[in-house]
């Protein structure tokens, strides 16, 4: 970017749930000292974000932004003053079109949380051009879904290459342990999908594919991940995964962006490990039935778990590997907060900062995780948020 920016990251939404949380962690990591990152916290109302800087102990100093997604002035003026907007404000497809626009227009790189595919693949499909001419670089899904999937994949990959010379053509993510809720702004974000489907019965095939967010590309059929099934690789039952349907779309657009590292008849898929035996089918037949996102009594927007809660949450995945000659590795990936919350902030966070600090070689263009920042993403997320990415066999 050529033109010298007044911030380094702005976090639109510091006024909601998770906002404030992105908010908090930046400033008990990095403040607002000389050597700091340069950010703000932006949002619709001035008293609100004032309220929320002294709520968190933010400096006083801190930089505050206005602006709201009614206003387009507001949203352009936000992204012209910044090298990153990093926004928490969803649904996206609700509230994101003006600001990625926006963003665009001034060759701004923007992050988010988005897990709604439909609407994802609409702004790759008006803004991939645009963006490579501007130097944007928009980086969706930079949460939970889908940053410890997305990377853990490409950093199993690395190893199968290291050690065979040659990538897994096929790929398990198992959730082996998880403990926490998923976000308010996640089940909001299938309701609107919901919606979006109705008026537009076209994004079906969107949805249902596991190559949704590859335009022109289809690769091999996939595992099916709809059923409970048993898994002789890990001796156990295992069940469907509600974020495998955006997980999958983002680890194949992240093949398909890298000129397919992991070959274009690459298989990849999720699903939660129960147990062996009748307890362990009967648990995965159990949860089959269940969609959390659809829990009447789950957070909503703007509300979430306490801070005991965030604290006490973890996960761990494990990523296994099997090349075409059948040699095998596999690799974990752990987090130590709940995934919806307390380590989705800090995830964001570094990914804002990783765009905004560290040497990023890719163009413009609308990315993954995975595809533009992989391991400067990896080295930030080791050493600041609480994740570890460990080869295991």
């Amino acid at each position: 970017m050529s033109v010298a920016k007044e911030f380094d990251v702005i976090i639109y939404g510091s006024t909601g749930y998770t906002g404030r949380l992105v908010a908090e962690y930046m400033a008990q990591q990095y403040g607002t000292g000389k050597d700091a990152p340069k950010w703000a916290m932006a949002g619709r109302s001035l008293e609100k974000l004032e309220e929320v800087r002294d709520l968190i102990g933010a400096p006083k100093d801190t930089p505050l932004v206005v602006a709201d997604s009614d206003d387009a002035d507001s949203i352009d003026m936000m992204a012209s003053r910044t090298k990153v907007v990093l926004t928490t404000v969803g649904p996206y497809q609700l509230y994101g079109d003006e600001l990625v626009a926006a963003c665009v227009r001034n060759g701004t790189h923007y992050v988010d949380l988005c897990g709604e595919p439909g609407w994802m693949r609409t702004m790759i499909d008006q803004h991939q051009e645009a963006a490579e001419k501007s130097g944007a670089q928009i980086c969706f899904s930079c949460g939970f879904d889908s940053i410890p999937f997305d990377l853990g994949v490409l950093m199993l990959q690395k190893e199968m290459n290291k050690r065979f010379g040659k990538p897994a053509t096929r790929v398990k993510g198992r959730v082996r342990a998880m403990e926490g809720t998923f976000s308010g702004g996640t089940a909001a974000s299938l309701k609107e999908t919901m919606k979006a489907l109705a008026k537009n019965p076209g994004l079906v095939k969107i949805l249902a594919s596991s190559f949704g967010l590859t335009p022109g590309f289809k690769g091999a059929d996939q595992p099916n991940m709809t059923l409970p099934k048993y898994d002789k690789s890990i001796d156990s039952w295992v069940a469907p995964f509600v974020m495998a349907a955006i997980n999958t779309k983002n680890v194949h657009r992240t093949n398909f962006l890298l000129d397919f590292p992991f070959g274009e008849d690459f298989k990849y898929d999720e699903m939660v490990v129960t147990s062996p035996g009748e307890m362990g089918q009967k648990a995965a037949e159990m949860l089959a039935k269940v969609n959390p996102l659809d829990a009447e009594d789950g957070p909503k927007p703007g509300e979430g778990p306490t801070k005991e809660q965030r604290e006490n949450g973890y996960y761990d995945l494990l990523f296994l590997g099997e090349t075409a000659d059948g040699e095998t590795a596999s690799l974990c990936v752990k987090g130590d907060k709940d995934p919806g919350y307390g380590s989705t902030s800090k995830m964001i966070a570094e990914s804002a900062l990783c765009l905004a600090q560290d040497k990023i070689t890719k163009g413009g263009g609308v990315w993954t995780p995975g595809a533009l920042m992989g391991k400067p993403l990896v080295k930030r997320l080791e050493a600041n948020a609480g994740l570890s990415f460990v080869v295991e066999s």
